[in-house]
């Protein structure tokens, strides 16, 4: 693996924290690390809540609409439990958000480009294939327009 400029990356909870305490913080500048790392944090938990909270009943519903479907009777109501679970879901979901949104601005901004170049994602296809290449791109190395050098910012001060 290739150290970023001879920096360390960000540790895993240490970019967790920076998102999450940079919650709402659109201006700035975020190292690959800080993303990527807050990026598989997320997809780990929401992978984790949904087979815990959601893949269950979804099962079980499933199987009831096709017993229902196959008597010719109405389809049933959606178990309270599916429903408790995609709530708690989408509220989740919804906290993330503007930390989400925050740090792809801010890579977006390490690698020299506006943030506007979030609404790629609504691209299909081209969009979010291009965000993934510009997130693992290495940023500029000096200071941009959008702040100084994380990593700089990071390394210790010479003596």
């Amino acid at each position: 693996m290739k150290r970023e400029r001879g920096f360390p990356p960000m540790s895993f909870i240490e970019s967790i924290k920076t998102v999450l305490s940079k919650y709402a913080v659109f201006n700035g500048r975020a190292r690959r690390s800080e993303y990527w790392w807050y990026a598989l944090a997320v997809t780990i938990v929401t992978t984790i809540l949904y087979a815990v909270l959601v893949a269950p009943s979804y099962g079980e519903y499933m199987s009831a609409i096709l017993e229902a479907s196959a008597a010719g009777a109405a389809p049933p109501a959606m178990p309270g439990a599916l429903t408790a679970g995609y709530l708690i879901m989408s509220l989740i979901n919804l906290a993330l958000l503007l930390p989400g949104l925050g740090v792809m601005v801010r890579r977006l901004h390490d690698t020299g480009r506006s943030g506007f170049w979030v609404f790629f994602l609504l691209v299909p296809i081209v969009g979010p294939i291009m965000l993934i290449v510009w997130f693992a791109t290495n940023g500029t190395p000096a200071p941009n327009q959008y702040g100084p050098d994380p990593k700089a910012a990071a390394q210790p001060a010479a003596a």
